[in-house]
């Protein structure tokens, strides 16, 4: 029975990662699969084929017959939806303040920060605004709001596609060292493998040389040689500055308030997001574009309307795909040497000690894979294959290479896709252009990391 748990697990892992050939939305094999594993691990479990681990009490105790065994399960059910709830309530917040921001036009003040014409001056700026608004708003977001700024600044598209490549490399870079720049990232503090200061403080440094590197190259590419005409600002942005300016300052920093918020009270983080929400909202009721604000539109500015924007189905994708390694993580599959019951990601996690001996190779290996297959799916599993104390070097490692190794594919990366839809980027053309700059930072970054941690500090 474990092994047909696993099977629906593989084939709705290949049904996701075939997203484009298939043209189906991965959120529905996520869903199903999400479903039929906790289905299958149900039946067999009150059939007693099989044990599941008790994860809600923390003892992972085998749960056996009777009354008992049936609230175990149940509640084993309720941690892990619980605890993939946390994140979702988190991201609903995060995507919500953006929107609003992005209906009170908050974002096009960024245009007023872009006023050179040197192709090499402005992939410098671009790129800056890329890494740090992904540490804020999410690298996803950054994507969509600068390959925005660069359609209205960059007439000719060939010109366009080459920024908006290294735009997807500067986000992913800029995302892995924030709690709050990526879901993985995001996953991870959650879940209490990492602290906010403690992403930071280590993994800044390699995601600062994984941007530069790639940067520094292109620099010198014949694509960035030159000047563009750019376009002037318009006139009618001052007539909105003050609302635009009011709301951009105020969502960004209270995205940025979520993890001192925690740090304050020790509540979990979609506590502090959900207040920064209402403050936002509250704000937003009463400030609007001037020039052209009534009663009749208002609807156009308000939080309702922000919310109708939201992707619904990247949140219920996220909802599959964590409910499904849950169901891994809770099937024993079997007993380690001190008598405790092994779920299956964790014995796939001494599998790979035992053919890798060398974790950090693992965890690079990782971060290559995840340009392939979402790394969503791969932190969450690695979240139950690995048993480490928060902020260890691990955990740090794991948010550093699946943050940035998606960059080395289009598809690899949340901001990926988001470039390829808007920009209509061919695969090949990304992968012969700009999948290597992403490698070599990737590398360069990772050699900075292990240098720190195992070199210089000798962590282990």
């Amino acid at each position: 029975m474990e092994s047909i748990i696993i099977l629906i697990f593989v084939v709705g892992y290949l049904s996701i990662t075939l997203e484009h050939p298939l043209k189906l939305d991965k959120t529905v094999p996520a869903l199903i699969m999400a479903a039929l594993i906790w289905a299958v691990l149900a039946v067999g479990f009150y059939a007693g084929w099989f044990d599941v681990i008790d994860t809600y009490e923390n003892t992972f105790n085998f749960l056996s017959g009777g009354v008992e065994a049936e609230h175990g399960f149940e509640n084993t059910l309720l941690h892990h939806l619980g605890k993939t709830a946390e994140i979702l309530i988190f991201l609903i917040g995060a995507m919500t303040i953006v929107e609003i921001i992005d209906l009170h036009r908050g974002f096009d003040v960024l245009k007023g920060a872009v006023r050179t014409k040197n192709k090499r001056k402005l992939l410098w700026i671009i790129g800056v605004l890329a890494f740090i608004l992904s540490a804020i708003i999410d690298n996803l977001t950054a994507t969509i709001v600068l390959i925005t700024l660069l359609k209205k600044l960059i007439p000719d598209r060939n010109d366009r596609l080459w920024f908006a490549g290294l735009v997807v490399i500067a986000a992913n870079a800029g995302g892995a060292w924030s709690p709050i720049g990526d879901v993985t990232t995001t996953m991870l503090w959650i879940a209490k493998n990492v602290t906010a200061l403690g992403l930071i403080e280590y993994v800044v440094l390699p995601s600062i040389v994984c941007f530069i590197v790639p940067f520094v190259i292109a620099s010198y590419l014949p694509a960035f040689r030159g000047e563009i005409k750019v376009d002037a600002i318009e006139d009618e942005l001052e007539g909105r500055l003050l609302s635009s300016r009011t709301m951009l300052f105020l969502g960004l920093g209270m995205i940025v308030s979520v993890p001192i918020f925690k740090t304050l009270t020790h509540l979990p983080p979609y506590i502090g997001m959900m207040f920064a929400l209402g403050i936002v909202w509250l704000v937003s009721e009463y400030i609007h574009p001037e020039e052209d604000f009534s009663k009749e539109n208002r609807h156009l500015y308000s939080a309702h309307k922000a919310l109708s924007r939201i992707e619904i189905s990247s949140i219920l994708f996220f909802l599959g795909i964590l409910m499904a390694v849950a169901g891994l993580e809770s099937l024993v599959f079997g007993v380690a040497e001190n008598g405790d019951p092994v779920g299956t990601l964790r014995y796939l996690a001494e599998v790979l000690q035992e053919v890798v001996p060398n974790q950090d190779v693992v965890v690079i290996l990782l971060g290559i894979f995840s340009a392939i297959i979402d790394n969503v799916p791969l932190v969450a599993a690695s979240i139950g294959m690995y048993d480490a104390p928060t902020d260890a070097v691990l955990w740090h490692f794991i948010a550093y290479c699946a943050g940035t190794g998606g960059s080395m594919l289009i598809i690899g990366s949340a901001a990926g896709v988001a470039a390829m839809g808007m920009e209509k980027i061919d695969f090949i053309w990304y992968l012969k252009k700009i999948a290597w700059l992403a490698f070599v930072g990737f590398i360069a970054g990772a050699g900075v990391f292990l240098l720190i941690e195992r070199v210089i500090f000798h962590n282990v």
